[in-house]
């Protein structure tokens, strides 16, 4: 079998096709002003690695779905042993799709209104039955579970980043800033990302020109070169979710943690989850962030989302080591 193209170019020492090095570094991992999930700021370091310039597209989800017949967990009937509880007529492959509500609701509720788990949602058909990613080959793939993306990594010869890496890439060098390109959201009115505008879930301005996913290279890249490293869709991490905690030395690092980690996956599972599914870190936010509802549209921005469930924001990109 020969070797992926980014396993090429690794033992060459190029950047493999559609990847950025990005130089290994100290920075201020997290944030004290916004959530409390993201405290304490510490200062942690990262090697060098190469991380892909966009989130990865429908098309090449398609083309690696061609290569391995993968069916995605959407496109896969759960099954109700392992969802107590599970009502026979939801054992449908499926996923869920955001719909705007009708006017104002209490953003607080356990149960959220504008969540649709609709049949037939995947990858291929992003709002159900009848709908396609034809025309938008060029958006990122959604619908795609954490073992998903980690298929689709292998296959290309690289693997998800871990949760500093992500982070550290999409400060794109500013350090401490809030936002990838600084302090100020929306500097002069200039849309930067693609993120909600208006009051969330029924009355989005679209001030972006986007109320769903947008194509990747819409917004200006980061100071790395990088596209949507915050808004647009979620993306996945190998990180398994924990709340961040003082680090001890690690080998050679000069007393600042080295190439941190997350959690163990025991521990990211939520007492009193009956499926018991073990919870993954999300990072960037998405095109359902909102000023009045989950900022998370910056580079500290996280979420602990479980590795079964799929979504209408949340995609991926790789990253390849040992640059």
């Amino acid at each position: 079998m020969s070797e992926s193209p980014s396993t090429e170019a690794r033992a060459q020492g190029a950047a493999p096709p559609g990847m950025i090095a990005i130089p290994g570094g100290t920075f201020a991992m997290g944030s004290d002003c916004f959530y409390p999930e993201e405290a304490p700021v510490r200062q942690v370091r990262v090697d060098a690695f190469w991380i892909d310039e966009t989130p990865v597209t429908n098309a090449e989800f398609a083309a690696f779905v061609a290569a391995t017949s993968h069916v995605t967990f959407a496109e896969i009937a759960p099954d109700p042993k392992d969802y107590p509880g599970m009502t026979p007529d939801m054992a449908q492959p499926g996923s869920l799709v955001f719909e705007k509500t009708a006017g104002p609701v209490d953003l607080t509720q356990p149960q959220v209104p504008w969540w649709d788990f609709r049949f037939g949602s995947c990858w291929r058909h992003p709002l159900g039955p009848g709908s396609s990613v034809e025309g938008i080959e060029d958006h990122p793939v959604v619908h795609v579970a954490a073992s998903d993306a980690e298929a689709f990594a292998k296959w290309a010869g690289k693997a998800l980043p871990t949760e500093a890496e992500h982070e550290f890439a999409a400060r794109g060098g500013l350090d401490g800033c809030d936002y990838a390109w600084g302090d100020e959201l929306a500097p002069g009115g200039q849309m930067l990302a693609n993120y909600w505008q208006g009051r969330f879930p029924y009355a989005n301005t679209e001030q972006d020109g986007w109320l769903r996913t947008s194509p990747v290279r819409t917004f200006p890249a980061n100071g790395y070169g990088l596209y949507d490293m915050i808004g647009n869709v979620w993306e996945w991490t190998a990180d398994w979710f924990a709340r961040p905690k003082a680090e001890r030395k690690a080998k050679g690092s000069c007393c600042i943690p080295a190439n941190p980690r997350g959690g163990t996956r025991g521990a990211s599972i939520v007492k009193g989850d009956t499926a018991r599914m073990p919870r993954r870190v999300l990072k960037g936010g998405s095109h359902l962030c909102a000023e009045d509802y989950c900022r998370r549209y910056r580079p500290a921005g996280r979420y602990p989302q479980p590795v079964d469930t799929t979504t209408c924001h949340v995609g991926f990109r790789c990253v390849v080591r040992g640059g």
